[in-house]
């Protein structure tokens, strides 16, 4: 008796009909990563000022004459290095000292974040 070896046309199109139908369903969660990938960009972004308007808070606390006064929303985006990359706004309010605000920051694609600023003199 002949021993058959490998696999037969049946078994290779269900493998095939059922990869299809598994590329079918992933496919589209793909087509999204775009959005949020712009999303966490403008999310990270807010997170480096709030990080860069924490260290100013410090430094000029610590030393008057140095770093930045921050009385408004937008002078925290001076805060990063390079300032505001492009098509990026922040809100523009007023942040009086010693107080801290939630700001918000709005990207090229209209994704919006919200960051928080202390105001210092």
């Amino acid at each position: 008796m002949k021993r058959q070896q490998g696999f037969t046309l049946i078994e290779l199109i269900v493998v095939i009909v059922i990869l299809g139908i598994l590329a079918a369903t992933a496919l589209p969660k793909f087509f999204n990563l775009k959005n949020d990938a712009s999303t966490a960009a403008v999310q990270g972004v807010a997170g480096g000022i709030s990080g860069g308007n924490a260290i100013n808070y410090a430094v000029r606390s610590l030393h008057s004459g140095s770093g930045v006064a921050v009385t408004d929303c937008s002078v925290a985006g001076s805060l990063i290095e390079g300032g505001l990359p492009t098509g990026y706004t922040a809100q523009t309010s007023a942040v009086t000292a010693g107080n801290t605000a939630a700001c918000t920051l709005t990207g090229p694609n209209g994704q919006t974040a919200t960051y928080n600023v202390t105001g210092i003199n």
